[in-house]
C-alpha cells in the first residue's frame, strides 16, 4: 500500500488499470494487468471488484475478482493498492468492464473497461519467424574458404622447404 500524493477527494474510491481501451484477445489466454484501487476517504473502506462481459449491450458473464483470496477487501484511508494479476475468459469480441463496488453503500463508485478483440491471426502466441529463402543465386563461401586454406597451407609448406635448403 502506498500513500496518495494528491489531496483526498470526496469520492468513496477510484479504480484504474494499465490496459488500453482495446486489446487483441483469444479465449483461454491470460490477460495480465495492474489494477489500482484508491481510497480517498478518512476511514477504511471495503470494496469489491466485479468483472462483466458485454456484447452489444447484453450481459454475458459476471464474476468477482478475488483480491488476496477474498471477494471483499479493505483499503486503508488515503492510500491505494496496486494489484498485479491475470484474468482469463472463454470468449472474445466483448467489452470487459470492471466495477468497483463500495460495501457500505453497495453502489458502483467507479469502473474501467476495455474491448477484447479477436486477433486476425490464429496463432497465439505468435509463431516463430521463418528464415527467408534467397531468390538470387548465393555464393558458396565454404568452398571458397576451403580453396583459400589449401593455398595458405601450400605457401607455408613451400616456405618450410626453402628454409631447409638454405641451411
Amino acid at each position: 500500500m502506498r500513500p496518495l500524493t494528491s489531496s483526498p477527494e470526496s469520492r468513496l474510491g477510484d479504480v484504474f488499470w494499465d490496459l488500453p481501451p482495446s486489446i487483441y484477445y483469444s479465449p483461454g489466454y491470460d490477460i495480465g494487468c495492474i489494477i489500482y484501487i484508491a481510497n480517498h476517504t478518512d476511514e477504511p473502506k471495503e470494496y469489491l471488484l466485479m468483472a462483466y462481459l458485454y456484447r452489444g449491450g447484453l450481459l454475458l458473464e459476471e464474476d468477482p475478482i478475488q483480491v488476496y483470496g477474498y471477494a471483499w477487501f479493505t483499503v486503508d484511508p488515503g492510500v491505494y493498492l496496486r494489484l498485479h494479476g491475470t484474468m482469463v475468459f472463454d470468449m472474445t469480441d466483448v467489452d470487459l468492464v470492471v466495477n468497483l463496488i463500495e460495501k457500505e453503500t453497495q453502489e458502483i463508485i467507479d469502473s474501467v473497461s476495455t474491448r477484447l478483440i479477436m486477433p486476425t491471426t490464429t496463432a497465439l502466441p505468435p509463431a516463430w519467424p521463418t528464415p527467408e529463402v534467397p531468390t538470387t543465386a548465393a555464393i558458396d563461401w565454404s568452398s571458397i574458404i576451403t580453396v583459400f586454406m589449401v593455398v595458405m597451407m601450400m605457401n607455408m609448406m613451400t616456405g618450410a622447404f626453402k628454409g631447409k635448403e638454405g641451411s
